[in-house]
């Protein structure tokens, strides 16, 4: 498939790209073929990302003419160890373990989710129901968190609770971890267990690809905004690769096949931020970690 078939493939259809072996683009310059660029990627939304992981992967490798290869894991302490160990050269993670680890990270660039680099954490509940008003509702329920490492899926509702003069580890009957997201959605539409919390971003985006499922809960409430799960560089990563895929990345609302694959990802591009935006976070870990400490 030559370039402009494989451009008007990817921007022409509703489909997205899958890269067959050996395709023109699936292959770069032999020299930068044997130092690819690694990026971790925990699951967000998707049932099957192939495709869209493909697609991702065949627009990046032609834009910085080299070979990337998309490393999945399925939680971010997964992905974090990655990148400590320097197995990974970048990684999409969440807020929370930004502001705890950031000296052995530096930030690459910040998702616009509805034209601001700005998220919730939403607090949910069954469709069926109608009592719930608030977390302090749940005393003595089962509640699903979605990560420990988790800002909007963990960190958020340890906080409220814990400005509450109420200790997290004793609320609830019982607190489980999903390690996903939408697999907290899953187990409140299930009737698993009676609340959750969730990332508003993943939420959103699962009521446009799968809306019988969110139909099935409630959005309780909703936070005050945070950083957007940032993009990040491990700090042994040159500066000529940093500087490659943060300027890939800042295009792609300018490209028409970056908007393909942006408007799979249900996002509007990407910025190069600052870690002003997530003072409020460092704030939220900082007051958990006393009470913690002081209990």
């Amino acid at each position: 498939m030559d370039k402009r078939r494989f451009l008007h493939h990817l921007v022409g259809t509703s489909s997205l790209l899958v890269l067959a072996p050996g395709s023109a683009f699936a292959q770069v310059s032999l020299s930068k073929a044997l130092t690819p660029l690694r990026i971790g990627l925990t699951p967000v939304f998707l049932e099957d990302q192939t495709a869209l992981l493909q697609a991702t992967q065949a627009y990046l490798e032609y834009r910085l003419g080299r070979t990337i290869q998309l490393v999945q894991r399925s939680s971010y302490g997964e992905i974090l160890s990655l990148l400590f160990q320097n197995k990974l050269d970048f990684a999409w993670i969440c807020g929370y373990p930004f502001v705890h680890w950031r000296e052995y990270m530096r930030l690459l660039a910040v998702p616009l989710f509805h034209g601001q680099p700005l998220y919730q954490s939403y607090f949910i509940v069954s469709s069926e129901n109608r009592t719930t008003q608030s977390l302090l509702d749940l005393r003595g329920k089962l509640f699903a968190y979605s990560d420990p490492n988790s800002n909007s899926g963990y960190l958020v509702p340890q906080y409220k609770l814990w400005a509450r003069q109420e200790d997290p580890r004793f609320f609830f009957k019982k607190a489980i971890f999903t390690w996903a997201h939408r697999a907290v959605v899953e187990a409140v539409a299930a009737g698993l267990v009676d609340g959750g919390a969730v990332d508003g971003y993943v939420y959103d985006t699962l009521a446009l690809l799968n809306p019988d499922l969110v139909h099935r809960t409630r959005v309780v409430t909703k936070s005050e905004k945070f950083g957007f799960p940032p993009i990040v560089a491990s700090t042994h990563v040159n500066h000529g690769d940093f500087l490659s895929l943060q300027n890939a990345l800042l295009a792609m609302h300018r490209d028409p096949h970056g908007i393909a694959i942006l408007r799979q990802f249900n996002l509007d591009g990407f910025i190069v931020g600052s870690d002003r935006l997530y003072n409020s976070i460092n704030h939220m870990m900082r007051f958990v970690n006393s009470k913690i400490h002081a209990a």
